[in-house]
């Protein structure tokens, strides 16, 4: 397959103290990726440092200071090198030491030059993923649903975590003016405003993102491919808002609620209205049934068909086709589905990266995959399969 616009590949990649990664150096070629080895060779956490090239905390949500290795520094650095229309760049991230205060500073470079935060890697990448965490997504709370859909709005509008942050933190100056000074009507108008815009910016995002998926899968799907099709939808009393109001009248709307409502979430200890309430419900389109209501494997080739359908989103919404990062996924699958997944990533023009502990697994991708063997935080063997 070749290259087409907006198409990348990373063809080198750097760990320093790195989880269990002491000094990592890892040359590719080839459009597939496929790390194998035992279970704590090392393999997710390659696929995490490259996570850490989008917006946002990686696939693992974990703290920054928690990744710099055991017995290392205290720091750590990951830099790619990232092939893209003829060009390359140099991305550049990791942590300083922790200084005397015990604080950690990130640093951000894109070709040798200090850039003020990952925002500034959506310019020249994209990344989408699917980890073993996310197999009970479906019957799981809401809440782990909301920051999948964030994620999923992450990967196409690189601000939307910012806003997010801003909205939690004005929801959680609300309940504490709730708690400590419930009469104080001038500084609660104030953060209520102030909620009120940021919930409505973060509620018309993932409205657009998910309104936007789900046409997309609707106007490809097939009801015989080895990946069923998903609907998808929000639900909520915001979403409800959005879907109806314009910007400014959602916001004077929730606004009003807010302020009627603060009996009630004082009561409750929380704010019972916004976004921090959203939840994503997806169906399995062809039985019609709820996703959390499907089997085990159903839901998991659902999941599946969802992210690559986000991919292709990705691409269309940002015009660069986004790296697919996919953690022990093959291995749960039967041999249709299996090479169903390759086929279907095949058509996909972005990197793929794939781990797996049995290198068998990866045997349909021969002469098209870098077989790249992780043994204790090292490359042993590296081949073109």
């Amino acid at each position: 397959m070749t290259d087409t616009e907006g198409a990348q590949r990373l063809t080198r990649l750097i760990a320093r103290d790195f989880r269990n990664h002491a000094d990592l150096d890892l040359a590719l070629g080839r459009r597939f990726v496929a790390l194998v080895g035992e279970n704590g060779a090392g393999k997710t956490n390659l696929l995490e440092a490259i996570s850490l090239f989008s917006p946002g905390r990686g696939l693992r949500r974990a703290d920054l200071a928690t990744m710099a290795r055991e017995g290392g520094p205290g720091g750590f650095a990951v830099s790619a090198t990232l092939a893209r229309d003829g060009d390359a760049h140099r991305l550049g991230t990791g942590i300083e030491p922790p200084g005397y205060d015990g604080k950690v500073a990130r640093v951000c470079r894109i070709d040798g030059g200090n850039v003020p935060s990952p925002i500034a890697f959506a310019e020249f990448l994209r990344v989408v993923w699917l980890t073993p965490d996310l197999d009970g997504l479906f019957r799981g709370p809401a809440g782990d649903r909301r920051r999948f859909l964030d994620r999923l709005v992450l990967a196409v509008d690189a601000a939307h975590g910012a806003r997010v942050s801003a909205m939690e933190r004005a929801l959680r100056s609300r309940n504490r003016i709730l708690e400590e000074r419930p009469n104080d009507g001038q500084w609660l108008d104030a953060v209520e405003r102030e909620a009120a815009e940021l919930g409505v910016a973060v509620a018309l995002a993932r409205r657009e993102t998910v309104e936007r998926l789900d046409r997309l899968i609707a106007e490809t799907r097939e009801d015989a491919q080895p990946f069923p099709w998903a609907s998808v939808r929000l639900e909520g009393e915001l979403d409800d808002l959005v879907a109806v109001w314009p910007a400014v009248e959602a916001e004077d709307r929730f606004r009003v609620a807010l302020a009627r409502g603060r009996h009630r979430d004082r009561a409750a200890g929380r704010t019972l209205i916004g976004p921090q309430t959203t939840d994503l419900t997806v169906r399995h389109g062809p039985k019609d049934v709820p996703a959390a209501t499907a089997s085990t494997g159903e839901q998991k080739a659902l999941l599946i068909g969802l992210v690559l359908a986000h991919a292709r989103l990705v691409q269309a919404m940002s015009g660069i086709a986004p790296l697919i990062l996919l953690d022990e996924v093959a291995a749960h699958l039967d041999p249709r589905r299996r090479t169903g997944l390759f086929d279907a990533l095949e058509v996909l023009p972005g990197q793929v990266w794939m781990t797996g502990a049995d290198p068998a697994m990866f045997s349909e991708l021969a002469g098209r995959a870098d077989v790249v063997r992780i043994a204790d935080g090292r490359v042993v063997a590296s081949e073109a399969g």
